[in-house]
C-alpha cells in the first residue's frame, strides 16, 4: 500500500478529516496544509486506518486531540472585567453556602 493511501480509513474517519480540514481552511490555512493537519489529527485520535473486518461496535478513542481547549483557557475570563468576575464569584459562593445548608439539614 503506497504512502498516503486512504483506503484503510473508515467512512467516519474520512468525514472527521473533512470536517477538520474545513475548519482549518475557514481559519485561513492553505488547503494542502489543512488536509495534512486533518489526517494527522485523525491518526492521533484513532490510531490510523482500520484493519479489515471488525464491523459493529468500535473502540472508544477518547479523542485526545479534542482536549486542547484547556491549553487555551483563561482567555474568556481575562476578557471579563474584574467587577464581573467578582460578582460571579460572590454568586457561586452564595450558591455553595445555600446548598451546604440544604444538605446539612437533611442529615
Amino acid at each position: 500500500m503506497p504512502r498516503g493511501d486512504k483506503s484503510k480509513y473508515t467512512d467516519k474517519q474520512e468525514r472527521k478529516a473533512d470536517h477538520i480540514a474545513e475548519s482549518y481552511e475557514r481559519r485561513g490555512v492553505p488547503e494542502k496544509e489543512a488536509e495534512r493537519r486533518a489526517w494527522a489529527t485523525v491518526n492521533k485520535d484513532d490510531g490510523g486506518g482500520k484493519a479489515p473486518g471488525g464491523s459493529g461496535r468500535g473502540v472508544h478513542t477518547g479523542h485526545p486531540a479534542a482536549h486542547r481547549g484547556g491549553k487555551l483557557g483563561g482567555e474568556a475570563s481575562a476578557a471579563r472585567s474584574a467587577a464581573a468576575r467578582s460578582a460571579s464569584a460572590r454568586k457561586a459562593a452564595e450558591t455553595r453556602k445555600r446548598n451546604a445548608e440544604r444538605t446539612s439539614s437533611r442529615r
